[in-house]
């Protein structure tokens, strides 16, 4: 049976978040493999990925787990993937309260970045659009937010085009990841220089997501404005103002939100464009 192990709903003083990529959790992943791929070398696996994982940190366990997982699944990226994708439990249907037991599935984000993106890995053939489909049912059980990055980096035009598809899929999580994956300054991720540099790339994703039903959704834009008024704040001021012209309730959450980080530096725009979105 397909599981994930249990995990806090939230962080917790001592219990450190690298504890969730811990045996239970190398142990499951070991399991939900083997239930749908029965060549899979469950020992040896386990003994690579839990070699040298106590000292390691959160993020650091995913890929080192991810790197374990290469080892033994088909050489063949494309075929690996496959394997992983059978192997996911069914998606998550709540956007709010997931805990932290989604976090589980970061070496499958770590495998698809790193293996995911060059030919080499994948017999000479491009493996781009395995790598979309692997991170979009991903995304649907935590986030595909981590390996996205990557693909916009390296290939930004294809990746963009992509995401622009899915700001109109029925799934609240993929939508999230055309806004949340896309934002320039992530925590935790890998930055995203040419979006730091020019932030216009994003505006049609913003545009299509800044009225989500999804609460979720639309946190998720405001953060990613956030992200650009630190490099880019007169732009993300005459964005606001340009949405403040027919916003509706939804639209003025999401300004709000947005330029908190400039109202608490004091900006008087900033301050201006908040009052009027209330």
């Amino acid at each position: 049976m397909l599981r994930i192990p249990a995990a806090p709903s939230s962080i917790q003083k001592g219990y450190p978040l690298k504890n969730i990529l811990g045996l239970d959790a190398v142990d499951c992943l070991a399991g939900n493999i083997s239930y749908v791929y029965p060549a899979f070398p469950h020992a040896e696996f386990k003994k690579s990925a839990l070699e040298g994982l106590e000292s390691l940190e959160f993020m650091e366990r995913g890929g080192h787990i991810a790197s374990a997982l290469q080892q033994y699944l088909p050489p063949k990226y494309e075929e690996a993937i496959q394997v992983i994708l059978d192997s996911l439990p069914p998606p998550n249907i709540a956007t709010e309260r997931l805990g932290l037991a989604v976090l589980f599935y970061l070496p499958y984000s770590c495998f698809i970045s790193k293996y995911g993106l060059e030919k080499e890995y994948n017999g000479g053939e491009d493996p781009f659009e395995i790598s979309m489909k692997a991170q979009y049912e991903l995304t649907k059980r935590s986030t595909s937010e981590f390996s996205i990055r990557p693909f916009l980096i390296n290939d930004q035009e294809r990746t963009l085009s992509r995401l622009k598809e899915w700001v109109s899929d029925p799934d609240p999580h993929v939508r999230r990841l055309c806004s949340e994956g896309s934002r320039p300054r992530l925590p935790w991720a890998q930055r995203i220089p040419a979006f730091i540099e020019d932030p216009t790339p994003l505006l049609p994703i913003l545009e299509a997501l800044k009225n989500d039903e999804s609460i979720y959704v639309r946190r998720s834009v405001a953060n990613s404005l956030g992200d650009i008024a630190k490099a880019h704040p007169d732009w993300v001021f005459e964005l606001c103002e340009k949405w403040l012209g027919d916003a509706s309730k939804e639209v003025r959450w999401v300004i709000r939100h947005a330029l908190r980080y400039p109202c608490k530096k004091g900006n008087k725009l900033a301050l201006q464009l908040r009052t009027h979105a209330k």
